[in-house]
C-alpha cells in the first residue's frame, strides 16, 4: 500500500488531517522533520481528533535520515508538485510508492525535487497556484489506492 510522506510540514491542521486520513484508510504517514510546529500542539491534536492514536506515524529526524531509509527499502519516491506536467491521473502507481508532499509555504528544496523518482501534479484551472496540502494528499492517495487495490 502506498504511504504518505510530509516534508517538513508547516501547518499542524493539515498534518493532523492527513494522519486522520491515514488512520481511516490504513496508510502509514511519514513526517520528515523538522516540522514548523511541535507535534504535541493543540491545533495538531484537534485536527487529528481521536484518530491520532490509531494513526501509523513514522518520524524521520531529517531529509538525510529519510533518504537513507527509503533508499534502503528500495521504495519509489513520488513527489506531488506544481513543477510537473505529468497528471496524477496519467501516472501508474505501485503498491510501495511513497507519495511526498512538500511544505505548505515553499514545497521542497531543489535537492529533494531532484532526488524524487517521479514527479506528478494535479492539473488546475487558469491561474490557480496550488491546492491545500491535505486536499492534495487525499486526492492523489485516493487514486493511488484505487490503482493498487
Amino acid at each position: 500500500m502506498p504511504d504518505l510522506v510530509l516534508f517538513q510540514p508547516d501547518i499542524p491542521g493539515n498534518t493532523g488531517t492527513l494522519l486522520r486520513l491515514g488512520a481511516c484508510l490504513g496508510v502509514q504517514v511519514h513526517i520528515v522533520e523538522p516540522a514548523g510546529f511541535r507535534l504535541d500542539e493543540k491545533a495538531f491534536k484537534r485536527s487529528g481528533m481521536d484518530y491520532l492514536d490509531a494513526a501509523s506515524m513514522v518520524r524521520h529526524t531529517s531529509w538525510v535520515v529519510f533518504r537513507t531509509w527509503y533508499q534502503q527499502q528500495s521504495r519509489r519516491l513520488v513527489l506531488l508538485t506544481t513543477k510537473s506536467s505529468l497528471a496524477y491521473t496519467d501516472f501508474h502507481f505501485q503498491k510501495n510508492d511513497l507519495l511526498m508532499l512538500g511544505r505548505e509555504s515553499s514545497g521542497v528544496p531543489e535537492e529533494v525535487h531532484a532526488m524524487a523518482d517521479e514527479r506528478i501534479t494535479i492539473p488546475m484551472q487558469g491561474k490557480a497556484r496550488s491546492i491545500n496540502m491535505a486536499l492534495s494528499g487525499a486526492i492523489v492517495l485516493g487514486e493511488a489506492l484505487r490503482q493498487t487495490a
